[in-house]
């Protein structure tokens, strides 16, 4: 088995003239590199036609012995829309898009970014002596992709347990706009993975029976798929996590409102009878004056009854335990 990460026209043409299985990793290739490539394995125009365009839904196309499979991967460098590589929306997941053409005698991987786990396997397998069966091979590939969603998904289960220890101790505006951008970030995942899982279910058999693939290769199929169930669970119990995280963050504000209401109703409660002694004494001017002759006799009655009135009614707040 041979790993080529370059158009090698010489070498590609000797590996085909010897019907040696191999994979070609491709990086942003140009459309006159695409024409040469669907020329060469003679691809179906319809093939050459989504290979060159991105930003699709994942799927399994076949046509004849030969076969299309639109798959994702996550990247840990940073946001931005799929294989776009702007970084320009730190809000979404970095994901990869990744178009496998496959056949018996060969596997071609097209992408327009960098993926991390594709250049290291492409590495590992050049490294290794004993060559890889042919469906094994597709197999670490899709399973390469697959795993590239865990440390994503982690990462975004640490930012949860941290949002709720935050949101208890303190909710902030800035906390719940942290819950949106995880849940749109965990929105864009379920886009993709839960169409790969339902994807790879449908896909074994088409890829199992491909010329030169083995029956036995259904088993590694079938790996592919139990991860990618546990990814869409993953995805789907954190969406609960956040939706869970939302009514805290209510709940909590909701509180935190109605113990500050609490406070100025009893805040202006307290200075109701001081008001209304005021009012009392302002209508009845010239009962003031005649009545209170001396200072004594404005702090009993000016001052005393308002004092008086506002302590009662602060001990009964807390007998009824209204302060608490």
């Amino acid at each position: 088995m041979h790993v080529l990460d370059a158009i090698d026209d010489a070498r590609l043409d000797a590996l085909t003239a010897s019907r040696e299985f191999f994979w070609l990793d491709v990086v942003a290739p140009s459309d006159e590199q695409l024409t040469a490539l669907a020329e060469r394995f003679r691809w179906h125009p319809l093939a050459v036609e989504d290979t060159r365009e991105f930003d699709q839904r994942p799927k399994l196309d076949r046509y004849g012995d030969q076969l299309l499979l639109v798959f994702y991967g996550a990247v840990a460098d940073g946001g931005g829309r799929p294989d776009d590589g702007d970084g320009s929306d730190d809000e979404s997941p970095a994901l990869v898009e990744v178009h496998l053409l496959v056949s018996g005698d060969w596997v071609v991987t097209v992408r327009r970014r960098r993926c991390g786990a594709l250049d290291d396997l492409r590495r590992r397998l050049a490294a290794e002596r004993e060559p890889e069966s042919e469906e094994f091979v597709i197999y670490r590939i899709v399973d390469a992709l697959t795993d590239t969603f865990f440390p994503l998904l982690d990462a975004i289960d640490e930012r949860i347990d941290a949002l709720e220890d935050a949101i208890l101790l303190e909710a902030s505006d800035r906390q719940l706009q942290e819950v949106f951008q995880l849940k749109r970030q965990l929105g864009r995942l379920r886009r993709v993975v839960t169409p790969q899982r339902d994807l790879m279910q449908r896909a074994i058999e088409d890829l199992a029976d491909l010329p030169g693939l083995s029956l036995g290769s259904r088993d590694w199929f079938r790996d592919v798929y139990d991860h990618l169930i546990r990814l869409s669970d993953l995805v789907d119990s954190y969406r609960d996590l956040l939706t869970g995280l939302m009514d805290v963050y209510l709940s909590t504000t909701s509180n935190r409102m109605n113990a500050v209401m609490k406070q100025l109703t009893l805040v202006s409660t307290i200075f109701l009878p001081i008001t209304a002694l005021t009012g009392f004494f302002g209508m009845n001017f010239g009962w003031l004056v005649r009545h209170i002759t001396s200072f004594a006799s404005f702090l009993v009655l000016g001052v005393g009854g308002g004092l008086v009135a506002a302590l009662a009614l602060v001990l009964w707040f807390k007998r009824a335990r209204f302060l608490d």
